[in-house]
């Protein structure tokens, strides 16, 4: 759909770029708009757990902690199975939703890591989303083989999550989340790349919900980078 010059019609195909391109930059905005609240009602709800420990201790202290860390997981799960019946005001509230659980799942951060060591790695996080996402904006280069491989490498570091939350190893950890960051930085870049695609190939309402569901990707980008950064750099609070 993106417009080519046509010297036959300058003036028709100028205008239907330069309508196109308006077009794009305000879906991606929405898009990156629905994205950010649903990182600010992430921290809101981390940080305002904090400040009640008795609800903390029942949370983490307890075997409903398991619940707590499976329960994103099983909703992403869920958006994805159902999303096509949702309508586009009802997806982006199940979006909110998640976000709020996901704030949930990974408040304990709060209490292991020093908050300034959790700025830093947010706002590094902020700077690699970006420059990540602006590239997959603005290549030329094809990078669906390439998604295709990390979408992979993705549902490996899910199983290996898993699997050292019963290991325990703090090295296999540190391991995670270094690629981690490296396959979500680079998601980052297909994800963005992709929702043009879908501008280009949906229209209406199928378009704001096609819109939605991309937040939710890059949202889950962004989550992963910074919390492997957390994992990497973060400074323990009992160091």
């Amino acid at each position: 759909m993106n417009y080519i010059s046509n010297n036959s019609d300058p003036v028709i195909t100028r205008a239907d770029q330069i309508a196109y391109d308006e077009g794009l930059r305000s879906y991606m905005l929405q898009i990156y708009n629905n994205m950010t609240i649903a990182l600010a009602i992430s921290g809101l709800v981390a940080i305002g757990l904090n400040f009640n420990a008795t609800l903390m201790a029942a949370i983490w202290f307890t075997p409903f902690k398991w619940v707590v860390i499976f329960s994103p997981l099983l909703a992403s799960l869920a958006f994805t199975f159902f999303f096509d019946k949702l309508t586009a005001r009802t997806a982006q509230m199940a979006l909110f939703s998640f976000a709020a659980l996901m704030g949930v799942s990974f408040s304990s951060i709060f209490m292991i890591y020093k908050l300034g060591s959790i700025a830093q790695a947010f706002f590094i996080a902020s700077a690699t989303f970006g420059a990540a996402s602006l590239y997959g904006y603005t290549t030329k280069k094809d990078l669906t083989s390439f998604g295709s491989f990390l979408i992979m490498g993705a549902i490996g570091l899910v199983i290996a999550g898993i699997v050292n939350l019963f290991l325990q190893s703090s090295m296999f950890a540190l391991i995670i989340s270094c690629i981690a960051v490296l396959v979500f930085t680079g998601l980052t870049a297909y994800d963005t790349q992709n929702l043009k695609l879908v501008y280009d190939t949906t229209e209406g309402e199928e378009r704001e919900k096609a819109g939605i569901f991309g937040a939710l990707q890059l949202y889950l980008d962004f989550i992963n980078i910074f919390l492997s950064l957390v994992q990497i750099f973060g400074e323990k609070k009992n160091d």
